[in-house]
């Protein structure tokens, strides 16, 4: 195969416009028009509504390539292009080659008629999706979309919904050429298709590949292939296919296999497949992948909840523990400050095993699925489909279907893939939400999704489960939501304003979407105001928060768990406490019900441009509350509590393949750090289980504590919001916490801290916090102390970034604490222990309080 990358420089137009500027391909109309400075920064103050009219105009690429005498004698020439963003006409030397109406699939077209040898000019113009829009609102009456952040009139466009504007994201629908475009040669024949089955039984695996050719010019010539399999240490085994024709099928036995498996539940060891094709003993076309060796199914069985979902890897039940990803920006080719592999790392850090792709963004690229595999994460594919009606014309049918095969071919190797998904909230919108609903659309809906995709599957890649919609029970309309089969998303606690603790009466199979806003990281916010802007309800701020009840129920959530900061930068913090608490509260529910519970992904890992919104990490890769919380809470080893009024119960679940052993340890304390009463017991618990271990009653050492504080015995009390118990002043309750942590061979594995009361009601002392820092070989070391107990310590440099091995931490008086700053993770690498000392800052639950006076 022979290739001329037409990747690199171009230059581009509006349509109607002489001038043209500099343009790189893979690219965008806004990131060249940003880059020729023609438009400001779109994610600056509110520069949107300026940058948006810019997509109202049509524009115009081109470049001149070279063909040259050994390309024109190919028999094949082909234009590929790997995404056109979206309605485009291409060009070449003059003539029309093809019209493009689909962002998520390739096209490839013959242009062997259309080419010379010499000098060419390739040129491709690109129609405004937004005006498109407003032709498909009168085209297509009956088709929905949602309309929390979304421009009417997208369901009929097959470009990333997304773009159009959500409830966290701007509308900016951008277009150009996206990813990677080339001619390409052939001669005599070509790699048309390969897939790979294997075969697991008795530690023995087997691979099946299948090969697909396409024969040029003489039918007679005889053509070969081999296929070489390499092992992770580099060893190689080699099969030879004599001859081919059109499909043939390879087997070859794995010596030794070393099976992949998900982040935390052992390694990830790669194999590289490696397909050549040859003719007289010369290599024509060749294709790569890399794959693991795993099984990977998803569990329906009935069982005396309901129905299970859970995934199985190579026989092992996994607790699917991660969040959802949405595109890393709305210019999609911008460098965001952070790469993909950055976030895929944060991902690691934070224990995930799982990844769900949201269906209203994009299929990611490569590179995306390649770190899921060398990382571990196992990867919910939506197809891109969310939130709107679909009507199945003709044209819609055929585009769809050549999406999903592209993709499905694409994709389908990686070992990270766990499932294909219809669609992201379609089945439980037409159950339950409001909106058009004429008949003929709800069959184009059963068509689509559950006759026309999961047909692609089973053909193209019949080893991947197949799931109609998100959420579902299974299909049919059949309670989509239900709390006891299939998938679910949970929302009430947030847009239904219940408290935290209403995570703990239900015990989902599976959720899949659950979350709570918080604002960004302050110095994201820095980056895109201006002082006079940095006020929750300012212009700017709203304009940064797409969802319109967002502020109003960070505000109603504070009023429950935290007093009312004093400045915009303590609110900021007491944001992200809150989001970090909420997912807590749900997860560890589940955690400790694990076998009934087997799923959570948290909305939302990301963000595509800097917003208050679900994300745990930010537009600039800062981690938030959650993130750190998030490591806490999907360790593989949790020991976490559960509080009703003065009782308390312990339990802790094992996600790891192994037997734990160790000693759970509590302690009841008063805020100034006297221990009330104390225990400890030895625990054994089960690979993959959890185990209630104690269940407590403080009552008694409660009284105890009233009367040596001589308040009355005989109290009033309430029900407080978060369902605890809270008494007169000068309770016990009020300044009384609970300490617990798991102790292996001497380590602490995981711990926790619990309050009776609400944060706002707590008695809290001044910790009087003391730091030590030193600075050893690759990382700065960060000694804390307390005289008092305090929650929530939060610790940044005023200056540069870095992560923490641990922040949002509690503090146990007279305990030190230790947290870690890698030296590779600061934005300035050259730092010293003096200017770390100099910006180091810390913030509290206790500061929520002393600002005020």
């Amino acid at each position: 195969m022979m290739k001329v990358d037409l990747n690199g420089s171009w230059k581009m137009k509006k349509v109607q416009d002489k001038e043209w500027i500099e343009a790189t391909v893979p690219g965008s109309v806004l990131w060249d028009l940003l880059a020729a400075e023609k438009i400001p920064d779109p994610f600056y103050r509110d520069n949107e509504d300026f940058v948006k009219e810019w997509t109202k105009f049509d524009y115009q690429y081109e470049r001149e390539f070279h063909v040259d005498s050994k390309l024109m004698a190919c028999d094949r020439i082909v234009l590929s292009t790997k995404g056109l963003d979206t309605l485009a006409d291409l060009f070449i030397n003059g003539e029309s080659i093809i019209t493009t109406d689909n962002m998520h699939r390739s096209y490839e077209v013959d242009i062997k008629p259309n080419v010379q040898e010499g000098s060419n000019t390739i040129a491709v113009t690109f129609f405004s999706p937004t005006n498109y829009t407003k032709k498909l609102l009168k085209e297509f009456p009956d088709v929905w979309n949602t309309l929390n952040g979304p421009m009417p009139g997208i369901s009929q466009i097959r470009k990333a919904h997304y773009m159009f504007g959500w409830d966290w994201g701007p509308q900016l629908p951008d277009m150009g050429i996206w990813r990677d475009i080339a001619v390409e040669g052939y001669e005599n024949g070509r790699l048309e298709d390969i897939y790979i089955t294997q075969h697991h039984k008795d530690g023995e695996v087997t691979l099946m590949i299948d090969v697909k050719v396409s024969h040029f010019g003489d039918r007679d010539t005889p053509l070969e292939g081999e296929v070489h399999l390499t092992d992770p240490s580099g060893k190689k085994q080699v099969v030879g296919i004599p001859t081919v024709h059109g499909k043939e099928q390879v087997e070859i036995q794995v010596e030794n296999p070393q099976l992949w498996w998900p982040n935390g539940y052992g390694k990830q060891p790669l194999y590289e497949v490696e397909v050549l094709l040859k003719y007289d003993d010369t290599v024509i076309d060749c294709k790569e992948m890399k794959i693991g060796l795993r099984t990977i199914e998803v569990n329906r069985e009935k069982d005396e909840w309901g129905e299970a979902f859970e995934f199985v890897v190579n026989g092992v039940d996994l607790f699917a523990m991660g969040a959802n990803y949405i595109p890393e920006d709305n210019l999609l080719t911008r460098k965001s400050g952070y790469t993909t592999e950055n976030l895929i790392q944060d991902c690691v850090d934070a224990n995930f095993n799982c990844i769900r792709v949201w269906g209203g963004g994009i299929y990611p690229s490569d590179h995306f699925y390649d770190l899921c595999d060398e990382y571990g994460l196992i990867v919910w594919q939506d197809f891109m489909f969310a939130c709107a009606t679909y009507q199945l014309t003709d044209e819609f049918k055929e585009t769809v279907k050549e999406e999903a095969v592209d993709n499905i071919r694409r994709l389908r190797h990686h070992a990270s893939l766990g499932l294909w998904c219809g669609n992201n909230e379609m089945e439980e919108a037409w159950e339950g939400w409001d909106f058009p609903k004429p008949d003929y659309l709800r069959e184009d809906y059963l068509e689509l999704f559950e006759k026309i995709l999961p047909e692609i599957v089973k053909r193209e890649d019949p080893n991947t489960f197949y799931w109609p919609a998100s959420p579902s029970s299974g299909g049919g309309f059949d309670d989509p939501n239900d709390p006891n089969r299939g998938d679910v998303h949970y929302w009430q606690v947030w847009h239904g304003k219940k408290p935290f603790t209403e995570y703990r009466n239900f015990y989902f199979r599976f959720c899949s979407e659950f979350g709570f806003e918080s604002l960004p990281s302050m110095k994201t916010i820095e980056e895109f105001t201006v002082p006079e802007d940095r006020n929750l309800f300012s212009h700017v701020m709203e304009k940064h928060q797409k969802n319109e009840a967002g502020n109003g129920l960070i505000l109603h959530y504070l009023s429950q768990y935290l007093k009312y900061p004093e400045d915009f930068e303590s609110l900021v913090y007491a944001s992200q406490v809150l989001q970090a608490e909420a997912i807590k509260y749900g997860v560890e529910h589940w955690r400790r019900h694990r076998g009934r519970c087997m799923g959570s992904t948290y909305w939302q890992m990301n963000d595509c441009w800097p917003v208050s919104s679900w994300s745990s990490v930010d537009y600039y890769g800062r981690w938030k509350a959650l993130h750190y919380a998030a490591k806490k809470f999907y360790a593989p080893v949790l020991l976490s509590c559960e509080e009703e009024g003065t009782e308390a119960s312990l339990t802790l679940t094992n996600d790891t393949r192994d037997l734990v052993v160790g000693d759970v340890h509590w302690q009841l304390c008063s805020h100034d750090g006297t221990v009330l009463s104390r225990g400890s017991q030895e625990v054994e618990v089960e690979a993959l289980s959890a185990k209630k271990i104690v269940e407590m009653d403080f009552t008694k050492d409660l009284k105890r504590q009233w009367d040596s504080d001589k308040d009355e015995v005989e109290v009033h009390s309430y029900a407080g919001t978060d369902g605890s118990v809270e008494f007169d002043n000068g309770s016990a309750l009020r300044k009384t916490y609970l300490h617990f942590y798991f102790e292996q061979d001497g380590n602490i594995l995981s711990e926790g801290t619990t309050l009776f009361v609400p944060p706002k009601h707590f008695d809290w002392l001044d910790p009087k916090i003391s730091v030590n820092v030193e600075e050893l070989e690759d990382q700065f070391v960060v000694r804390l102390t307390s005289s008092a107990f305090v929650k929530f310590v939060f610790l940044d440099l005023t200056e540069a970034d870095c992560k923490f091995n641990n922040n949002y931490f509690d503090l146990v008086p007279h305990r030190e604490f230790v947290v870690s700053i890698w030296k590779e993770s600061l934005s300035k690498k050259e730092y010293s222990l003096a200017d770390l000392k100099r910006q180091l800052k810390i913030q509290t639950v206790y500061d929520l309080e002393v600002k005020r006076n």
